[in-house]
């Protein structure tokens, strides 16, 4: 049985046993009189490097990288070297980009440049800014308070239609649940059959960032990700005509008709490429993030019960957006799923001229991977941290306040997540009205079978018995 093979089986145990550590290498000889230290590191398998493992145990792996190096190491991955950076200093220095160093569009783009082309987390510098301040007006408290009346209205009618069950597909029945809402929220339109068609492209498209075979072969994951892309970009492009001169309240609209007072605005490519990365942001990733939050209060019912009543106090059958700040537990809750399995466990970023990280020496062009999926589960930090544990967040504890860059779901400095109040307030309107009209639980000892997409989700479906209150 071949390596490869090997790990497919037994994964990344057998591969961190056998072959951790490899012999270790400098990844550059710094300058010469800089005091800068080389990054230290190894490749690990030809050519996937240590990708089979990182996928398999990402937060798992990094630690060991972290335990063996310290806060920045070199590392074999999918045919090229990229520096791992973990811990709150090192990540802290990166996302700062004081020097501007770093450059996103060039990091990304490597895993996901083909599919995401030019979203906003893909711009880097000036443009990047331009974008931003275009884009920020979709995202403005009134903007929230109309998608959040939208959204409210579709999870009640979306979850009226569930049919409870021992085996219920949580993590599935949500994420189609947040395309529909999406469908309705930022593009205007009423979710259909077509729903399903742009659901599996937003699937092919995000899985291809994760292909070993990094080429446009027929049937590959990499090609399914080439046509889900053109589908995608397909699908906007016909809506755009209307959008413009329409007076819709979707984000779609305003991405259309968006304009700073010094005239700025969105050309149809930005228009189209922005909805591919924002839609994928909201759908993908919030949709991780509510799974989470399910499995954890359905592994830990005194936290459902906990939050269900907390819910009920509101008084109220859907959330209002004045009401976000005043649940201190579900926000605990929601920021301890965050902490656990953050939905973009890595951030890549590429250098664009010779830097330091730390005090080691990083030359030009070489890419770099922010690694906050581990960083949430370092003992030198974090008290119990495999533990699920929302207290953390409460006031008299805040272990996030030891650093600013120690807990950070959402990355940091100006490439700090546009959508991250959006976010929230999607998982936790979806929450609230899942607590106070369902209950649910899963089996003693489950643990979802995890794969890696953005981040970390149930390949199971996530299965749970789910019981409709007052049924």
């Amino acid at each position: 049985m071949s390596t490869l093979t090997r790990a497919a089986h037994t994964g990344t145990n057998w591969l961190a046993e056998h072959l951790l550590p490899t012999h270790s290498t400098p990844l550059a000889q710094p300058p010469e009189g800089s005091g800068l230290k080389p990054v230290m590191g190894d490749q690990g398998l030809p050519y996937v490097g240590w990708a089979p493992v990182a996928i398999n145990d990402f937060a798992g792996f990094a630690r060991k990288r972290y335990d063996t190096y310290g806060p920045v190491s070199w590392t074999g991955m999918l045919g090229t070297r990229a520096v791992n950076v973990l811990g709150p200093d090192a990540l802290g220095e990166v996302l700062n980009n004081r020097d501007k160093a770093f450059a996103n569009g060039r990091g990304w783009s490597y895993f996901i440049g083909p599919f995401f082309n030019r979203g906003i987390m893909l711009l880097d510098f000036e443009e990047h800014l331009e974008h931003k301040r275009i884009m920020q007006q979709a995202f403005t408290r009134d903007r929230l308070i109309d998608y959040l009346g939208t959204m409210n209205s579709g999870i009640a009618r979306v979850t009226g239609e569930w049919r409870p069950g021992r085996h219920f597909p949580m993590y599935e029945s949500t994420k189609h649940l947040l395309l529909d809402v999406a469908t309705e929220v930022f593009v205007g339109e009423e979710p259909g059959p077509e729903s399903d068609d742009i659901n599996e492209a937003f699937i092919d498209t995000v899985a291809a960032g994760m292909a070993y075979v990094r080429a446009d072969v027929p049937g590959g994951r990499w090609h399914r990700g080439i046509v889900g892309r053109k589908q995608l970009e397909e699908y906007f492009r016909a809506l755009i005509p209307a959008k413009r001169a329409g007076n819709g309240t979707d984000l779609f609209s305003w991405l259309c008709r968006a304009q700073t007072d010094d005239g700025l605005s969105f050309s149809d490519d930005d228009v189209v490429n922005h909805m591919i990365f924002v839609l994928m942001a909201a759908h993908d990733t919030s949709a991780i993030t509510t799974g989470t939050v399910a499995y954890y209060l359905g592994k830990h019912p005194e936290w459902q019960h906990r939050l269900r009543a907390e819910v009920k106090s509101m008084g109220k059958p859907m959330l209002d957006y004045a009401d976000l700040d005043r649940m201190p537990l579900m926000d605990m809750v929601f920021r301890e799923a965050l902490r656990i399995n953050p939905p973009v466990g890595g951030i890549a970023r590429r250098t664009v001229k010779d830097t330091s990280i730390v005090g080691h020496y990083i030359p030009a062009n070489t890419l770099i991977l922010l690694l906050p999926q581990a960083q949430h589960r370092l003992e030198k930090f974090w008290d119990q941290p495999h533990r699920f544990d929302p207290e953390r967040f409460a006031p008299h504890r805040r272990e996030d306040k030891q650093h600013r860059f120690l807990w950070s779901p959402f990355g940091g400095g100006v490439h700090k997540c546009i959508g991250m109040y959006f976010g929230g307030m999607q998982v936790k309107s979806i929450m609230y009205q899942l607590l106070l009209n369902f209950s649910w639980t899963v089996p003693d000892g489950y643990r979802p079978e995890m794969k890696y997409g953005t981040g970390y989700y149930p390949a199971d479906g996530l299965p749970v018995h789910l019981t409709r209150l007052g049924a």
